[in-house]
């Protein structure tokens, strides 16, 4: 019987690959979270922070943020 946990995939891979893709999931939680965080407190849905591990759309992602009208902005403002 075949290993399929997550653990067993690793075993098949040599450790530098092991180590890259482990490296690349550090690296997108630390990009992914503040993102994700920014875009929730903003008003806007937390998960758009998923765009920013696609090539460029981070850039694009700022440029929303810094332009866009900010939902919760509004909603103090009424208050």
């Amino acid at each position: 019987m075949e290993d399929t946990t997550i653990l067993g995939i690793f075993k098949h891979l040599s450790p530098s690959e092991a180590f890259t893709i482990f490296g690349l999931l550090i690296f997108a939680i630390i990009v992914i979270l503040p993102f994700w965080l920014i875009f929730k407190r903003a008003g806007y849905p937390g998960p758009i922070g998923l765009l920013a591990i696609i090539p460029f759309a981070g850039i694009v992602l700022l440029y929303v943020l810094a332009f866009a009208p900010w939902p919760n902005l509004k909603k103090d403002e009424e208050e």
